[in-house]
């Protein structure tokens, strides 16, 4: 089994001082394993959070809750990783119609690597036209790995406000994004 998806990997882009703080900075613990439909890899969820097939994406799996999401893009054969990520960039919460077409990066395109998996990360804000659970900003992460005869993208969502103002939000995305454990 690989090495949960990005630890090494987050803290290169977050730096070590993003898993630092106090209790009261703790994120809700993964207590829930879920394996991924194609049996491919797992990751960990809070207990309260749901798994469920996209409407958007019959392809994809989102997980949520508490206003948070993660949304897996799996395919069981490689591509190129730097247009797959570019794709994955693409899975919004609206339609092309219905937002803001200036997106304000965050970091674009960082590169690294999980063991025998490239990847690459970006951060970035998407401004809605309607407000999407009461949100109209949205900070969006994509995170993708290509190796070992597949391909993945992980993708989590935050209102942007959440994102600036709770530090235990931003944890626990990271969190579930790196319990990804490839079988």
């Amino acid at each position: 089994m690989l090495r949960p998806l990005a630890t090494a990997f987050l803290v290169a882009v977050l730096g070590p001082s993003a898993w630092g703080g106090g209790a009261a900075d703790q994120p809700a613990p993964l207590t829930q394993e879920h394996v991924h439909p194609s049996g491919a890899f797992t990751f960990k969820t809070p207990a309260d959070w749901r798994v469920q097939v996209s409407a958007a994406n019959p392809n994809a799996v989102e997980t949520g809750g508490n206003g948070l999401m993660v949304r897996f893009l799996f395919r069981s054969e490689e591509v190129g990783f730097d247009s797959l990520h570019v794709l994955c960039m693409l899975e919004r919460l609206a339609g092309g119609m219905d937002q803001d077409p200036r997106i304000k990066y965050e970091y674009d395109f960082v590169s690294g690597v999980v063991g025998d998996r490239r990847g690459l990360d970006s951060a970035f804000i998407v401004k809605y036209d309607a407000p999407i659970a009461g949100h109209r900003e949205w900070r969006q992460r994509n995170v993708t790995l290509v190796g070992a005869g597949q391909s993945l993208c992980a993708i989590s969502y935050a209102p942007l406000q959440v994102w600036k103002k709770s530090r235990s939000s931003r944890l626990l995305l990271d969190s579930v994004l790196s319990s990804v454990a490839f079988r």
